[in-house]
């Protein structure tokens, strides 16, 4: 009985130390080491949104997975001749996409994506007027073909 207990206390130490090697090995992307950076960064946010909202902007995205294309109608005072979508997982850094969108014309713009984009998303489409940015954001579902509407 003694060497079972014995065994039973080495190979928790065994398991331990390996969850401890791993955990190391990859650390977690989720967890801010830098909070005065991340407060920094949604002060910036909240301007780019108000700006959104003096501006009345809004917009209409449409994925096609198919073609592998992307159609934002955007409406409102602010049709710059270039935009940015976007599309952010919320748990997986590397399945982010970001997809350049030139006009085509007034108010309809349309990009080209490498890959299908299905799930869960944070959708934001950035532009700029007077030198400054605008941006609107929402959390969606994509799917394939249906439009996201996305408002300040």
């Amino acid at each position: 009985w003694a060497w079972f207990i014995i065994g039973i206390l080495i190979m928790a130490v065994v398991i331990g130390v390996t969850l401890v090697y791993f955990s190391a090995q990859k650390p977690d992307s989720l967890v801010a080491d830098n909070y005065y950076d991340v407060g920094k960064g949604i002060n910036q946010s909240l301007k780019r949104e108000q700006l959104a909202v003096r501006l009345e902007t809004r917009a209409s995205v449409l994925i096609d997975n198919q073609q592998g294309t992307v159609a934002v109608q955007l409406e409102g005072k602010s049709l710059p001749q270039q935009l940015t979508l976007n599309l952010i997982s919320p748990t997986q850094p590397e399945r982010d996409r970001r997809i350049p969108l030139q006009q085509v014309q007034p108010g309809l713009y349309q990009g080209q994506m490498l890959d299908s984009v299905s799930g869960r998303r944070f959708v934001e489409l950035l532009g700029k007027e007077g030198g400054e940015e605008w941006r609107l954001f929402q959390e969606a579902s994509l799917q394939d073909r249906q439009a996201i509407q996305l408002k300040p």
